[in-house]
């Protein structure tokens, strides 16, 4: 036989081979388990754990020389977009998952985009086969369902990775209504100048459409100021995540020495005790008496009404077919092909957890080349929190919310018109470059998101009474 025929022979036995290997080690897992553990299995089959986890177990050739650059990235690159250990740990537990972890393994199984392919040529039961890719979006929807039901859907839109606002959420009315006052009261700064409606406009969109707000003395705050508007679904409060609640977020800007300057609540309470009338109100919804604990609380009580609900996409998911035009369902349409619907889902569309500003492309050196604007210390993000550096540039994603009326727009302030905060997210965080006529279909999505205050559209033009 001729060499070269015995190589052809060699190539092919390989290959059947491998072949066979790869039906062996490439099975979907058993019909007959629980949703979780179906997706449990097909994740821990893909080797996710391998990329997207902070201490992942290396195979023996990840320090040869070739190996050890490509897999070194996919690691870096892996880790810094997606965590996978809380999602295993609680699928592992059948319990509830995080809605944004769930809507990120959803994505990349759709579009394919997860395992990369030069994993799987040496893992060859990482990749995701028909039946294991439709296996696993089963198990997404049936775990979402569970997990968040979406009842204010109409059926075809009640397993969306985006719910409806709805139209309240409990609170107190007598403390809220103190809280109402409380927002508005330049008594909680030092000077007498500022209130948190300083910075967060009941009549421009929660915000005050500056890049940084002024404070007393005229000082200027170090990131953009969020919306106060559907505040209470977020998972955490400011961009770095330092409070936990709207009672504690409340805590801060008035002992800021940058915003409201105060050194204590002592001087807070002294102030607003010589208000009798107000006092003798306080005091009856709050028996207590006036502190920090139950002025933030009043305050933010008041903040629970602040939602905004019957956005003409919220009417369109709750079946109104026509609330939103054909413009605006193709935008949502390239909205989720883009995968915004991953980080901004949820009731809020945002709010829910802490991503890197430049995953695919260096957001902030391409600023200073722009903008000529170094780091400073509102970049650090999460991590000022933390101290741990993988949170570095990491930033609680924002609400969408009335998104047209919240410029400009990110944690600095630096982008003014939605086109140029669409474009650049699919750049710096998807990694692909939008083109324009996409870019002007989501935009018009996205303007779809305004709700109703007090029962009237939400715009700048018509709140500024408020």
């Amino acid at each position: 036989m001729k060499k070269s025929s015995k190589i052809a022979l060699g190539v092919v036995g390989l290959i059947a081979v491998g072949a066979v290997a790869y039906r062996v080690v490439n099975v979907a897992p058993s019909a007959s388990l629980p949703s979780n553990s179906q997706l449990a299995e097909v994740l821990k089959d893909g080797g996710c754990a391998s990329c997207h986890t902070a201490n992942p177990e290396l195979p023996f050739y990840a320090n040869l020389p070739i190996a050890k650059s490509l897999i070194g990235d996919h690691v870096r690159e892996g880790y810094n977009v997606f965590d996978i250990a809380p999602l295993m740990e609680a699928l592992a537990a059948g319990a509830k998952p995080d809605e944004i972890d769930l809507a990120k393994v959803e994505q990349s199984i759709a579009d394919g985009s997860m395992p990369m392919a030069s994993y799987y040529l040496v893992h060859w039961g990482s990749s995701i086969t028909d039946t294991k890719r439709d296996m696993s979006l089963a198990a997404v929807k049936e775990i979402r369902a569970e997990f968040y039901p979406n009842t204010l859907a109409a059926p075809q839109f009640a397993n969306e990775a985006i719910r409806p606002i709805p139209d309240s959420v409990p609170y107190d009315s007598c403390k809220a209504a103190l809280g109402e006052e409380l927002y508005h009261d330049t008594r909680l700064s030092a000077d007498g100048t500022v209130s948190c409606a300083t910075c967060h406009g009941i009549g421009t969109g929660g915000v005050d459409n500056k890049r940084y707000s002024e404070g007393i003395k005229g000082q200027l705050g170090g990131v953009n100021a969020p919306t106060v508007y559907n505040a209470c679904f977020n998972f955490a409060q400011f961009w770095d995540g330092r409070a936990g609640t709207l009672a504690e977020q409340a805590g801060g800007p008035p002992l800021n020495p940058v915003e409201m300057g105060c050194k204590s609540f002592d001087e807070i309470v002294e102030r607003l005790s010589k208000d009798k009338d107000f006092t003798k109100r306080f005091n009856k919804a709050y028996p207590e008496g006036m502190s920090q604990a139950s002025i933030t609380d009043a305050i933010a009580e008041y903040e629970k009404t602040l939602v905004t609900p019957d956005s003409p996409f919220d009417r369109y998911l709750k079946g109104e077919e026509n609330a939103m035009t054909p413009e605006q369902i193709e935008g949502y349409a390239l909205f989720k092909q883009y995968a915004c619907a991953t980080c901004h889902a949820g009731v809020n569309m945002g709010g829910l957890s802490y991503e890197l500003m430049g995953q695919r492309e260096n957001y902030f050196e391409d600023r200073n080349l722009t903008l000529k604007s170094g780091l400073t210390d509102g970049d650090n993000g999460r991590w000022a929190q933390t101290k741990q550096e993988r949170d570095r540039y990491r930033f609680k994603t924002p609400s969408l919310r009335n998104v047209e009326l919240t410029y400009p727009y990110y944690h600095d302030g630096s982008v003014n018109t939605l086109d140029e905060a669409v474009t650049k997210m699919a750049k710096y965080q998807v990694g692909r470059e939008m083109p324009a006529e996409e870019a002007d279909k989501v935009v018009s999505y996205l303007r779809a998101l305004n709700g109703e205050y007090k029962g009237k559209p939400l715009t700048n033009s018509n709140m500024k009474g408020e």
